[in-house]
Parts: structure tokens; sequence; C-alpha cells
């Protein structure tokens, strides 16, 4: 379809819908008349074949958000719908090149009307997405790859943050020939899609798909004189080194995304984005769990039936020191606030303490001597009992 059809072409008028109509209804207008106008069931009505086709292009404008916008502001830019005559004619003649609307004019090497180098050309190439001559033949700026690293870190750094050397290889563009792909600089434009990096399949019913080119590999300009670096494709391995900073708390297996770290864009493209995946090392004597870091504590047989105050290790900072109750049992978990990993507010989590009562292997004969007594003065007591007849009542 050329600029002219698609500016002149009333599809709010195809549909039988107002041009306020909501996306409800031109769903429902749509439908309608795509059922009593389906070639199925108009066999051999080349009338009813056509109008279904307009029907289709019809939605296929009004029906994307985006694209009504851009068809709107279009036509609103040319009084409405249709072409306005020049002052020295009348009628439907025109004495003016459309390529000067368009940002073509004079200088554009007598593209005319379906070969606009910018502007709204643009904006129609984009539209229909055609990979003919009304797509223009402005190559198209292309992001870059996006790269995959790894880095592995110690418990601490995981816990507190660290910044750590990557080095990363990619595709980037070619030095030898600045990206361009041809040893003398000067690719040119593919024929195939005319600098767009994609041509257009029929899928039916009047709309259309887009592949990449298939003799320009979606680049959008083919190398008379390939590169012997990149062979033509205007991207070249590269290696580079750079400075990732690993946020606080970060966790074993965790992929990291860093926006615009990847690799350089192609004309002016954006680039890549970076994802990092980070392996953490274990710790002799911490361990984690979620937000929050464990450690074991061993406690004597007395404090943990007298009571006392333990001092207990945590990571990177002074000791901190927990109250035992009287009687506490083995395998019980106290916590030390704030002296976890660093959450995403900035906070952090906690320290989970467990105790592990410690027996010891050897008794001196006093030590042997105070055990005996207590078990002469505890003999009455059975801590089986209960297990026993719970087991018993089961």
């Amino acid at each position: 379809m050329s600029t002219k059809d698609f500016i002149e072409k009333d599809y709010y008028k195809v549909l039988g819908v107002p041009k306020d109509a909501t996306e409800a209804e031109i769903k429902k207008a749509y439908r309608k008349l795509a059922r009593e106008n389906h070639p199925d069931a108009n066999k051999g009505n080349v009338k009813a074949e056509e109008r279904f086709k307009e029907i289709s292009e019809a939605n296929d404008i009004l029906g994307d958000p985006k694209k009504r916008k851009e068809y709107d502001e279009a036509r609103a830019l040319f009084g409405n719908g249709g072409f306005r005559p020049g002052p020295g004619g009348a009628g439907g003649s025109f004495n003016f090149d459309l390529g000067d609307l368009f940002g073509g004019g004079a200088q554009g090497g007598g593209q005319g009307a379906g070969g606009f180098g910018g502007g709204l050309g643009d904006v129609f190439g984009g539209l229909f997405n055609r990979g003919g001559a009304g797509a223009g033949t402005r190559t198209q700026p292309r992001r870059g790859q996006d790269i995959e690293s790894e880095v592995t870190l110690s418990f601490t750094e995981a816990i507190e943050g660290a910044t750590v050397p990557l080095r990363m290889s990619s595709q980037s563009p070619c030095k030898a020939c600045s990206g361009t792909g041809d040893k003398n600089g000067t690719p040119r434009v593919c024929p195939t899609c005319v600098g767009t990096g994609q041509v257009a399949r029929g899928s039916g019913g009047g709309f259309s798909l887009t592949d990449p080119c298939p003799d320009c590999k979606g680049r959008g300009l083919i190398a008379e004189n390939a590169c012997e670096v990149c062979k033509g494709s205007g991207r070249a391995k590269s290696s580079r080194t750079m400075q990732v900073r690993i946020p606080a708390g970060v966790s074993d297996g965790q992929r990291i995304r860093l926006r615009g770290k990847g690799a350089p864009g192609e004309r002016g493209g954006p680039a890549g984005d970076l994802y990092v995946v980070v392996h953490v090392d274990s710790h002799p004597v911490f361990g984690r769990r979620d937000d929050n870091l464990t450690v074991t504590v061993p406690v004597t047989f007395t404090e943990a039936a007298l009571g006392g105050e333990v001092r207990v290790p945590t990571l990177g900072g002074p000791p901190v020191t927990l109250k035992l109750p009287p009687g506490t049992p083995n395998g019980r978990t106290m916590r030390a606030r704030g002296k976890g990993a660093v959450r995403k507010d900035g906070t952090r989590g906690d320290l989970l303490v467990t105790v592990e009562v410690s027996v010891p292997a050897d008794l001196t004969g006093k030590a042997r001597d105070a055990l005996e007594a207590y078990r002469e003065a505890t003999a009455g007591e059975d801590p089986r009992a209960e297990l026993f007849q719970a087991a018993k009542g089961a």
C-alpha cells in the first residue's frame, strides 16, 4: 500500500464505527463484518473477498492502539483524509512532490512518495512492516547482544557486597571496517529489504508478518568487498574487562541483570544487557537462611541447665552476648536481631543462634564425683516416661 492510499482510506468508515470508538466497539464491528464477508462463506465472490481484505486491513490499524494513533495523526496532518490539491489545480491533480513532505525532497534521489528518507516515511515503514520501497531506505539501529558471565564470591563478599573484575567476550562493531562489513567502508543498501533488515510474508486475511532478511541477515546492508576480519558481518569478537558492583545480600545462584553493560549496539543502537550468575562459597562457621544468618554455638551442660550468658560471634562485627534461660534444651534457637544479611531495602536480617549442649569426653575426678552425686539426687526421675506412655497410647 502506498502512503497516499494509507492516508486517503477512512478505516473508521470501512468498519462503520465513529472516530472515537472504543477498542471493544472496533473489535465487535470487525468480527461482525469479517463473518459476513469471509471467503469461506462467500465461495467465488470476488467482491466479498476484497471487502474481507479491506476489513482486515482496517482492523490491523485501528485494533492496534499505537498504529491507530499514528494513523489519526497522519490524517490530521493532511486535513482528515485525502491529499489537498495544490493552488494551481482543482480536483485530484497534485502539483507538489510528496518527497518534500516526507523529508526526501529534491535530494531524495528520485525516491518520490515511496522512498522517504526520514520523517513520516519511517512512521509508515514501521506501521506496515513492509519490505518494499515504501518502508524507506534508512538502515535501522541494532541493539547489542546480551552477555552472560559468572562470578564466585566469598561468603562475606556476598553478604556485604563487592566490586569484582569481569573479563567478557562479545560481538561488537568490527574495528577494521568500522562495523560496516565492507573493507572499503562503503556497503550498499540491501535491495531485497531496502535497508530495513526485514521482509514481509503473507499470513492470509490481509495480514502480514516480518522475518529477518535472508540476504543481509537482518543488517539492512550488503558488503560488496567483505572485510577480511569480520567476513562481512560487521561484527567481531572482542574482549574487555570491567569492574562490576555486586549488591550486598546476593545469594548463591542468583542472576543479576545490569542494563546497558552488554555488547555495544550497531549504527547507534543501544548496548545489550549483562547477566551475572553469582556463586557463593560456604563459610566454616556461618550459614544462611533467606535474609538470616545461622550459627551453632556449643554450651556446657551447666550453662544449659542453670542458665548464663554466652558470647556469640557475628560476621564481620563484634561478638554479641545472649542470655540463656535456666533449663535451655539442646537445639533451641535464639535470635540476635539485625546481625544477618542485608535486605533489598538496606535493613538487615537476624542471626539465628542454635544451642548445642557439649558433652565432655573425659571427666576429672572432681567433675565425675559431682555428676555421680547429681545422678543420685535425680535417680527417681525418668525423662523417657512420657515417651513410652505416648507410644503405648498410640
